[in-house]
């Protein structure tokens, strides 16, 4: 999954079709819960774009998202927000599949 490397950038990816932005954390126990399964995630759903934002390095970028709780999923198209899958909980594969197939068109 790439990384969020600017402010600028992650501008420009939410005017892009069917993308979702996970926001998470190194230190961040229920977001390393995910990683084994999230290529999967992936696969599964190829018509999105998934990207890593590091709610460290974005932190401001995360209150002004309403980012409180990590893992967190949100997800644009065409600089629309589709759909948010945001707290603090741990996600299992079947919870975040079954927010990206909310959030199709």
């Amino acid at each position: 999954m790439q990384k969020i490397e600017s402010i600028e950038q992650f501008q420009a990816l939410k005017q892009e079709e069917n993308v979702v932005f996970m926001f998470s954390a190194e230190w961040c126990g229920d977001c390393r819960f995910i990683d084994p399964f999230l290529p999967e995630i992936m696969e599964e759903n190829s018509d999105f774009s998934f990207y890593y934002v590091d709610r460290d390095k974005f932190i401001d970028l995360c209150i002004e998202s309403d980012i409180f709780g990590i893992p967190s999923f949100v997800a644009f198209n065409k600089g629309e927000e589709t759909g948010r899958f945001v707290n603090k909980d741990r996600k299992t594969k079947e919870q975040i599949n079954e927010f990206v197939a909310t959030v199709r068109k």
